[in-house]
């Protein structure tokens, strides 16, 4: 028998490495010798059994130990399920949880960026006019435009009748160079018709 089956032997026999095989291996030592001797009186046969019954009576304890260890194992085990089963429900909580923190915290996001733009929509908003005082300068400014308007008007009517004016003078200055060049022209020829006439 190799060294590795005698300690897989042992550790089938005596698991916990309570002693058990060997308090088993001397009752069975001492059962053999007691069962074997013949001789010994009847005062040291008592007290062997006594002994057996002893050493019985522990390896009782240590079976009832090891099952009632068992059946703690068994219940830990048990214990350590449940244990995993509520972490597990727990974590799929959290994980809710967390998303629905991520999705809250996205909204208080978008909730803050818009009342920062609000805030700034606001700050433009106050440094222009009210509506009262827009209306007023706007009527003022159409009244305004209205007179500038007018105005106008009336320098394009002056401006027309001044072009008209203008035209009727150059007319007459052309009529009167026209005429004036007529005149000249025929003081030109009456003089020239003289002219022979004192010479002869």
């Amino acid at each position: 028998m190799s060294d590795e089956e005698v300690i897989r032997r042992r550790l089938m026999i005596d698991g916990d490495g309570t002693g058990d095989d060997r308090r088993l291996n001397m009752f069975l030592k001492h059962l053999t010798k007691w069962a074997l001797s013949e001789d010994g009186g009847e005062k040291e046969g008592s007290l062997t059994c006594e002994r057996l019954l002893s050493q019985l009576s522990q390896c009782e304890f240590s079976i009832a130990k090891s099952q009632q260890d068992c059946a703690m194992n068994t219940a830990e085990l048990d214990n350590y399920e449940s244990l995993y089963t509520k972490i597990d429900a727990g974590t799929e909580t959290v994980k809710a949880e967390i998303v629905e923190a991520k999705e809250e915290l996205t909204r208080a996001k978008q909730v803050r960026r818009n009342r920062m733009e609000y805030d700034a929509l606001a700050k433009v908003i106050a440094q222009q006019p009210d509506r009262q005082r827009t209306e007023t300068r706007l009527a003022e400014l159409k009244a305004e435009l209205e007179t500038l308007q007018k105005t106008q008007d009336e320098l394009d009517d002056k401006l027309e009748m001044r072009r008209k004016q203008f035209h009727v003078l150059v007319t007459s200055i052309h009529q009167l160079q026209r005429l004036l060049d007529e005149d000249q022209a025929a003081e030109d020829a009456d003089a020239g018709a003289a002219s022979p006439m004192s010479i002869t």
